[in-house]
């Protein structure tokens, strides 16, 4: 028993494919899903601000000191924009929300009634809004009491005390004031109107479209990076001996190979989301030229993924190894795992570097967001930037790493 034991042993660690899928593949995938949960730094109590645009259309000083005053939080990233920019931006997926003050807010404060404040917000963001919501509840409502209590006291001691020297009304209202600090109301409704300007209808289900495009993409990594493979294969059996003695040069070789895995790409993206239409109810006829395009695109970078596995590898095992590793951690970074819009900041800056990052955002554009293909090009476009530019690495690493070894 001991030999066979030793004999597993030595053949196991023999196999380098078998010893980085069983130790290093977990360790990178435990490692990435605690920054995307959160488990990283968790003594700390520092954490990313929150984006929020601001649009205060009142005007007044009781919204500017507010303003001022939500500024100067740590939790919070404020950027101050017009109405229509907010509402462009958080439809875009650019921020998760933006906080109005309509006109008349000023008035409201003082008569105590119903506060013209509306926070516009993205569904998808709904975990950043979780956390918004009593960032601006426990700050904004205690600000809006004290001034109105000390407007009220300032108005009640100039009619009743019209010769009071100033230093004495300055110190009854500082009084009365940090005692009623800390009351959460002050007789008028202290809610905030939640307006979500990108959310759920009838024709569009957030959890359906990340599951559809991030499952998608992920699924053809996996399936483009098979087929890049099997140029090694063929190396192994002679077969892309023989080609390379006809009148074939490399570069119809190499780019014969990614055309026929290009349109299997398409194939197969097109046939996911038809599924997803006929089973699921997926809307697919929101923006059919950019689902076109999305789909020609993200099936072009990925393509080029395949051929780019090949040309780096070696061998049919050495690609295999390197194809689960890096699709695993690409899907787990780029959203098909784990949805973008949960990950952290820190996260969502690494996402950038994966093509399921662009896809999938490409497709919440579409379907989610339903935004017109002009905004939709530039992630088009970087899809296609990433397939040209894959390419051409690919084929200088097929010449050196493949070509010279047959």
């Amino acid at each position: 028993m001991i030999r066979l034991f030793k004999k597993d042993l030595k053949l196991f660690l023999k196999d380098k494919r078998s010893v980085l899928l069983t130790f290093l593949l977990p360790i990178i995938l435990i490692s990435l899903f605690a920054f995307a949960f959160g488990g990283i730094g968790t003594r700390s109590n520092s954490s990313d601000p929150i984006n929020l645009l601001v649009t205060d259309i009142d005007n007044s000083e009781a919204s500017n000191k507010i303003v001022l005053a939500l500024d100067s939080l740590k939790g919070l990233q404020l950027k101050i924009s017009d109405l229509e920019e907010s509402k462009e931006l958080v439809s875009k997926g650019n921020y998760p929300g933006a906080l109005i003050f309509h006109k008349g807010f000023e008035d409201s404060v003082m008569a105590g009634t119903t506060l013209p404040v509306e926070l516009l917000y993205d569904k998808a963001c709904e975990m950043e809004i979780g956390l918004l919501q009593p960032i601006l509840m426990s700050n904004i409502m205690p600000m809006i009491g004290q001034q109105t209590v000390s407007k009220n006291i300032k108005n009640y001691l100039n009619k009743t005390f019209p010769g009071m020297d100033k230093s004495i009304s300055e110190k009854i209202l500082s009084d009365v004031t940090s005692e009623e600090n800390e009351n959460s109301n002050f007789g008028f409704d202290s809610e905030i109107k939640m307006t979500s300007i990108v959310g759920e209808t009838e024709e569009t289900n957030l959890g359906l479209i990340q599951a559809v495009a991030g499952t998608a993409i992920m699924m053809l990594l996996f399936s483009v990076a098979g087929m890049g493979a099997s140029i090694l294969e063929e190396k192994e059996k002679g077969t892309l001996s023989r080609l390379l003695y006809s009148p074939l040069n490399t570069n119809t070789i190499l780019f014969g190979k990614m055309f026929s895995t290009f349109f299997i790409a398409i194939l197969q993206l097109t046939l996911m989301f038809l599924f997803a239409w006929l089973v699921f109810g997926l809307n697919l006829l929101l923006n059919i030229p950019a689902l076109i395009l999305m789909i020609i695109a993200t099936a072009f970078a990925v393509s080029s993924f395949g051929i780019f596995l090949a040309a780096i590898s070696k061998t049919r095992g050495q690609a295999q190894s390197l194809s689960t590793l890096i699709i695993l951690i690409m899907s787990a970074i780029g959203g098909s795992m784990i949805p973008l819009f949960i990950m952290p900041a820190i996260m969502k800056k690494i996402a950038v570097f994966s093509v399921n990052y662009w896809g999938i955002e490409g497709f919440y554009d579409i379907f989610w967001r339903e935004l017109p293909l002009i905004n939709i090009l530039p992630k088009i476009l970087i899809l296609i930037g990433i397939g040209v530019s894959m390419s051409l690495i690919s084929l200088r690493l097929f010449r050196k790493n493949v070509v010279k070894l047959v």
